[in-house]
């Protein structure tokens, strides 16, 4: 049995456009909640005094990230 053979009904899902539309909206869903997360962290860290400014948003998104 040839290994495409085998491989085959893991790889059914590349032509199934619903796949692709699902795929699609988690993508555009991460990039908004991303969106969303920069402006939270720039709101709340402009709040903060000058020289507390950079790291604060440097650990925010980084926990985003770490998060995500």
């Amino acid at each position: 049995m040839p290994i495409v053979d085998f491989l085959a009904p893991y790889f059914a899902f590349v032509n199934d456009p619903t796949a692709w539309v699902a795929l699609l909206t988690l993508v555009v869903l991460e990039i908004v909640l991303g969106i969303d997360n920069l402006i939270f962290i720039s709101i709340l860290t402009n709040k903060l005094p000058k020289e507390q400014q950079i790291p604060a948003r440097r650990l925010g998104i980084g926990a985003a990230l770490v998060m995500r």
